[in-house]
């Protein structure tokens, strides 16, 4: 049966009709969806323009036909609602979509980029996969955090960031409109300070002493003594290794400017020892740590079962945790400030080195004597 359309007004509204839904309803009564009319060259097209529901009225439907007709008249083409249905659902697409296009549009060059797909595929895609941007309320990121249980708020806060990336991607390129509100991130209060004790730390290299693959060990021990993060050891090269001044540079850190550290004696021994095995291995490989086929290293999955043959807790982030600990370790012997501490791990300021404070008890002590005497009542 053809569906019958009804003229919103005969005295007004030229060309403006409207036809109720058999299923919906809106405000007790059956929805209405508008459709306008007019001729292209003597022939009548019709086009759907919406729903009551979605907040199209009659004056909205006739704007836009006026709109069209002068689009016509100006030379645009003349598209079939089907066509125009298309061409929105392509400024329209699913987060699915859209990410996918988001981690295709960064390759190999987004820091953590196996993290934020697994992230990605572990907590956004079940949810959100199929939904499109306009659907989307606050309730549903309400429903992303449940969805994460006990999860620490800081892993809360990188999904809902990671879905925010998405979206403000997709909106950019004109995948999909902006998100019509702001997503309320949770507090990070929660920032794990990960270090090792004493028995841990005598497991880890004891461990490591009868590790079968050796590369993986260096590659611990150079976070261990360095405190060089993940991707910088993946990345780093030959031309990166300066053995007569005692540097090693950082190329694109974390904070995105190269810069350069001191090299101490047992990483200078570690380099020496990776290189004359790489050398001898895949000779002409300019990475220190290769990968596949002389390739930049991406992952090294053997880092956690070396981990786990330790007997390191679960939670302790292997690279992440060796870089804590050397700064835990510094900072606790009271001979570092967390000036210094911040120079060495190559921190763009002394914000993200204050976690490490409550670990310098003697600096701290040293500080609270001299505030003490400083503040003394003079003696009479």
């Amino acid at each position: 049966m053809a569906t019958k359309y009804f003229r919103v007004s005969p005295n007004k509204w030229e060309g403006v009709y409207f036809y109720e839904s058999t299923n919906k309803t809106f405000d007790g009564k059956p929805d209405q969806c508008f459709v306008v009319s007019f001729k292209v060259n003597g022939k009548k097209v019709w086009e759907k323009v919406g729903w009551r529901s979605k907040g199209i009225t009659a004056k909205v439907a006739d704007e836009y036909r006026t709109r069209r007709v002068q689009e016509i008249q100006l030379g645009a083409p003349l598209i079939t609602a089907k066509e125009r249905k298309a061409e929105a659902e392509k400024r329209n697409r699913t987060i699915g979509e859209v990410g996918t296009l988001y981690f295709g549009s960064k390759g190999n060059a987004l820091k953590g980029l196996r993290t934020d797909i697994n992230r990605y595929q572990k907590h956004i895609a079940p949810l959100f996969g199929r939904r499109r941007v306009p659907d989307l309320t606050r309730q549903d990121m309400e429903d992303l955090k449940l969805s994460m249980g006990d999860k620490a708020d800081a892993t809360k806060w990188n999904a809902l960031e990671l879905l925010r990336r998405i979206i403000n991607y997709g909106a950019k390129h004109g995948y999909c409109p902006a998100l019509p509100f702001t997503i309320e991130m949770p507090r990070r209060d929660n920032e794990r300070v990960e270090y090792m004790t004493p028995e841990e730390v005598s497991r880890f290299f004891m461990v490591m002493q009868e590790w079968p693959n050796q590369e993986v060990c260096r590659m611990l021990k150079l976070s261990y003594f360095t405190a060089m993060r993940k991707g910088e050891i993946f990345g780093l090269q030959d031309t990166d290794v300066d053995f007569q001044f005692g540097i090693i540079r950082l190329r694109a850190p974390k904070g995105g400017k190269s810069m350069a550290i001191a090299m101490n004696p047992p990483a200078k021994e570690i380099l020496l020892q990776q290189m004359a095995h790489r050398n001898h291995k895949q000779p002409g490989c300019p990475y220190v740590f290769p990968g596949k086929s002389g390739e930049r290293r991406v992952e090294c999955t053997a880092a956690d079962r070396l981990k786990g043959a330790a007997g390191l807790p679960k939670h302790f982030r292997i690279f992440h945790g060796l870089r804590h600990h050397f700064a835990v370790t510094l900072a606790n012997s009271g001979q570092f400030t967390l000036d210094m501490l911040a120079e060495m791990l190559t921190h763009k300021s002394t914000a993200m080195t204050k976690r490490y404070g409550q670990f310098l008890p003697e600096t701290m002590r040293k500080a609270a004597e001299s505030a003490g005497e400083l503040l003394s009542l003079p003696t009479r």
